[in-house]
């Protein structure tokens, strides 16, 4: 699975590239999406089972309609999820911010950065540059 993140300052249209890239990478390949949400608590509906069964202590929880599954998991660390994608068998990890982490990148703006794969790219661009991103090796395999 390629690592594809994308780093900027806050609306330097890191999600903008994010819903032109998707779609191009899902012509060749599976995509999952990861998004470090910095400060912004997501917050669970108040009331819902699904809430209830979190804070009851349930450490993954699911809620599942006719179109999507929702999963809600304790663990915050980027690598879990990373791995679960690629036990998954996915593609593509197409990540948003997660700058700390070293991981090949392209950067929106002037944004200092190491790995830096490409700087302020067309989706084109990314696309082409898709195999030069990191291929990831699962933590906990």
């Amino acid at each position: 699975m390629r690592i594809i993140n994308i780093i900027g300052h806050s609306n330097s249209g890191k999600t903008t590239l994010i819903t032109k890239i998707v779609p191009l990478l899902a012509k060749v390949g599976t995509v999952c999406t990861i998004k470090h949400l910095g400060h912004h608590v997501w917050e669970l509906p108040e009331g819902k089972d699904t809430t209830v069964h979190y804070e009851a202590g349930a450490i993954c929880g699911a809620g599942i309609d006719s179109e999507k599954t929702m999963l809600t998991l304790r663990d915050t660390d980027v690598y879990t999820i990373l791995d679960f994608y690629a036990w998954m068998g996915y593609d593509y990890a197409v990540v948003e911010g997660f700058k700390e982490e070293g991981f090949s990148c392209a950067v929106l703006g002037d944004l200092e950065a190491e790995n830096v794969i490409l700087t302020n790219p067309t989706p084109d661009e990314l696309f082409a540059a898709r195999d030069k991103f990191d291929e990831y090796v699962p933590v906990h395999s």
